[in-house]
């Protein structure tokens, strides 16, 4: 069972559609699974219809899908977006600013990192540099 990180804290998984993964995806797939070494072109044609996008974290030091969700941002893509996998209450932040809705943990990471950890940084935006630097 996952555990939902949103701005709120843990919540339930509220999504119960099956995901396609992106190798199967067709036009008109509305729930996309995304490998990390995915490139978002790939995705163009697919971002219209898809309603929820799931992005693969296979580890923490991996950063691709940070850059993954910020370019389907600025492609056009307005529908829920998650990371899944290895990111971390410290990666919180920075998730939501690339564009993340919310993160997809295992029970045992939230158990590692509990529920405060990660409502400690969900005032995300007002704690970024750029807001630092226009004072």
């Amino acid at each position: 069972m996952s555990i939902i990180v949103k701005d709120s804290g843990f919540a339930a998984d509220d999504w119960d559609a099956e995901y396609t993964p992106l190798a199967e995806a067709q036009a008109g797939t509305v729930v996309l699974d995304v490998p990390a070494d995915a490139d978002p072109l790939d995705l163009a044609e697919l971002i219209g219809a898809a309603s929820m996008i799931r992005v693969d974290f296979p580890s923490f030091a991996n950063g691709r899908g940070f850059t993954i969700a910020r370019r389907l941002r600025l492609m056009g893509y307005q529908g829920r977006l998650r990371a899944r996998g290895h990111v971390l209450a410290d990666q919180y932040a920075m998730a939501r600013r690339a564009g993340f809705d919310e993160v997809e943990i295992s029970e045992d990471l939230a158990a590692r990192q509990p529920e405060d950890q990660w409502r400690a940084r969900a005032n995300w935006q007002a704690h970024s540099y750029q807001a630092r630097l226009r004072g």
